[in-house]
């Protein structure tokens, strides 16, 4: 093999290792900012990593937003009305955040049950709402696109 061969078959084997390097690190790094989403049903029957940020979408149960006077920090309970999963959020809560609304939590479950929001996006006008939260209420029994959101949390306590 002659020199100028040699040379050119190292740049070859250099340039395919960077770019085996490259592709590696970049799915180790979307593997980690994955998430997934859960329902309430789900994180109860133990499918939501422990652990693991993920995300967990349903309704705002009509009466469980409790706020302290003077705090940023909120609590409420999603459910899709089969299941309910108490919701601790630290932060400012979206102005179109209400009781029945459909809403995408964004956290970590805690040892003791509450899930730990670290972000909470409401959906952008009444007849919107996330198609991972309409897919969980139609799992759960309950099609969301018929009927007041309301009507079914008086139903269910």
């Amino acid at each position: 093999m002659t020199p100028i061969r040699r040379k050119r078959l190292m740049y070859v084997v250099l340039l395919l290792a960077g770019v085996g390097a490259s592709v590696f690190f970049a799915s180790q790094a979307m593997r980690e900012n994955l998430m997934f989403f859960y329902s309430p049903t789900q994180v109860e029957a133990g499918e939501a990593p422990v652990g693991a940020r993920y995300r967990l979408g349903g309704l705002v149960l009509t009466g469980s937003v409790e706020r302290e006077a003077g705090s940023i920090e909120a609590r409420f309970v999603l459910t899709d009305t089969q299941a309910q999963i108490p919701v601790s959020f630290s932060g400012i809560l979206p102005d179109l955040f209400r009781e029945g609304q459909g809403i995408v939590a964004h956290g970590r479950m805690r040892a003791d049950g509450v899930f730990e929001a670290d972000e909470v996006l409401a959906k952008h006008d009444e007849n919107y709402m996330s198609p991972e939260v309409v897919e969980a209420l139609k799992a759960a029994g309950h099609d969301p696109t018929k009927g007041d959101p309301e009507e079914y949390q008086r139903q269910k306590p």
